[in-house]
């Protein structure tokens, strides 16, 4: 392994050289200058080297420099396992020459014990891809799961790459919604009146949990039960819509039961602007129900009837009542730049 430069170039420090021959081998190690050398015979230590032997001061004189940096040096690299193999001196600077052997490297062992560094491989194809016409094809398309192989992991096509029931569900919606109203329908003892509230929750976000666990709620474990804790960008982390935070449902239904106690809610973690996001976002869902294809499915039948019955109930935070317009906001605005000259 030591006749291998290329196996060598992360291990140790300094420049790849070749140290010494064994049986016309090349063995390659490190060199590292560790001194430059002054015209009056004094040695300046590098930087490096004076940090690993904390050395105080840049210049050493000869004598010091035998008896006492380089055995230093030399127990230093040893602690490292880069043992110095000799020290040469050149016209203006002091070269190390140090070992890799004691390196440990990274390698494939083989039946017999033998380190193997890159060794010659080969690819098995399966007995099924060696007699399909279309395996050239299959090698050159990405390993990464496209769109789909990430529909059938949901369950949005069956094997036969047919919509399944859940996957004309999720069609009608954006992003990961679809997925947890699809899960919460398919949980037949998820009542639907509970359902038309924690559907608030898929935006709500982190401000309405307070200091309770933001991932509770029976939504949640419907996605759980229908995804487990898988992470798709965009559509679903740890099997829950990204913008999932619980307890939005239970202002959404106070509100609808009493428009009046929505200031009842302010905590300093909650603004009234946010429970005004969260009952617009929850209308537009519910909106998105009413208006979307129906389905063979009772559940979702009924869910839209809800949905419409509840959206004719309330009310947007955005509708407000203004004030009439004052006569002059209402003629026409005629703009004009009058320049008078002094």
């Amino acid at each position: 392994m030591l006749s291998v430069p290329q196996a060598l170039e992360k291990l140790g420090f300094g420049g790849l050289t070749v140290v010494e021959e064994q049986a016309g081998v090349k063995i390659w190690g490190r060199t590292l200058t560790v001194a430059d050398l002054l015209a009056d015979g004094k040695v300046v230590l590098t930087k490096w080297a004076r940090r690993l032997t904390h050395w105080h001061g840049r210049q050493v004189n000869p004598e010091a420099w035998d008896r006492d940096v380089v055995p230093l040096l030399t127990r230093k690299l040893a602690e490292k396992r880069l043992p110095v193999l000799r020290v040469e001196r050149h016209e203006a600077r002091i070269s190390l020459f140090i070992s890799l052997a004691e390196q440990p490297l990274k390698a494939m062992v083989d039946r017999l014990g033998v380190p193997l560094w890159r060794p010659v491989e080969r690819d098995v194809a399966p007995e099924d891809c060696g007699a399909c016409p279309l395996a050239p094809t299959c090698r050159r398309m990405p390993t990464a799961p496209g769109v789909a192989m990430l529909w059938r992991r949901l369950g949005l096509v069956d094997s036969a790459g047919r919509p399944t029931r859940r996957g004309e569900m999720v069609s009608f919606f954006a992003h990961g919604d679809g997925l947890a109203v699809a899960a919460a329908l398919e949980d037949e003892t998820y009542p639907l009146d509970e359902l038309i509230y924690d559907l608030a929750d898929l935006d709500a976000g982190f401000r309405f949990c307070g200091e309770e666990n933001r991932w509770a709620g029976r939504l949640a474990v419907a996605c759980h039960q229908a995804f487990g804790f898988h992470s798709f960008p965009g559509y679903l982390e740890n099997g829950l819509p990204p913008k999932y935070g619980s307890g939005a449902e239970a202002i959404v239904a106070a509100v609808h039961k009493d428009p009046s106690s929505k200031s009842k809610w302010v905590r300093p973690f909650l603004g009234i602007g946010d429970i005004d996001r969260v009952i617009i976002e929850w209308r537009s869902l519910l909106r998105q129900i009413i208006h979307s294809p129906p389905l063979e499915w009772p559940r979702w039948t009924s869910l839209q009837k809800m949905a419409k019955a509840i959206l004719l109930e309330t009310e947007s935070p955005t509708l407000t009542d203004l004030p009439p317009l004052d006569y002059q906001q209402t003629k026409r605005v005629d703009h004009k730049l009058t320049l008078r000259r002094f």
